[in-house]
């Protein structure tokens, strides 16, 4: 079983966020072409995406199914690879101070991967999390950048506000103080 993990400088929510918008699945995990909606909505139990994967010259129709789902915190996936089979891929999130924690464990469930499954194919699995797991990070961190910048700029805005409002209110007041 290639399990593999990783702290991500982002909040839970954050990585929640993206791993629950089923057209970012592209983004993160490797191998994949655009990914869209197939069934249902992502990532609710029994949600699919599918999604093109390119090996060299051969083009492979995949599909990914939700088969469990606990918001915020856990998303189980079959990853439905065609001629190849089936695969379970279970990720977790969990709260590392400040951070996340990531944890991914796949596995082959059924097909030829299942059959075929040893020492190289499950080293050539935890070199593909490893690659995965950094672009999640990426991605999930310039989420959580872009929403700080947002609130940031929201607060510069209110302080300005507030500024401008106590500036009027004392004019207002040393006009009134005129009279």
């Amino acid at each position: 079983m290639a399990v593999r993990h990783r702290v991500i400088n982002a909040e839970p929510a954050a990585v929640w966020e993206v791993l629950a918008d089923g057209h970012r699945y592209a983004d993160w995990v490797v191998g994949t072409g655009a990914s869209r909606p197939k069934r249902g909505q992502w990532p609710q139990k029994d949600a699919s995406l599918e999604y093109e994967v390119r090996l060299g010259p051969l083009r492979l129709h995949n599909e990914t199914v939700v088969r469990s789902c606990e918001e915020g915190s856990r998303l189980e996936l079959e990853i439905i690879a065609g001629p190849l089979g089936t695969a379970r891929c279970s990720i977790q999130l969990r709260e590392w101070s400040d951070h996340t924690l990531v944890i991914v464990d796949e596995h082959p469930l059924r097909g030829a991967g299942a059959v075929l499954h040893n020492v190289g194919v499950e080293t050539l699995i935890q070199l593909r999390h490893r690659a995965m797991l950094a672009r999640l990070a990426r991605c999930c961190e310039e989420t959580a950048n872009n929403a700080n910048n947002a609130n940031n700029a929201d607060n510069a805005g209110n302080a300005d506000g507030r500024r401008a409002s106590r500036a009027h209110g004392a004019s207002a007041a040393e006009g009134l103080g005129r009279a």
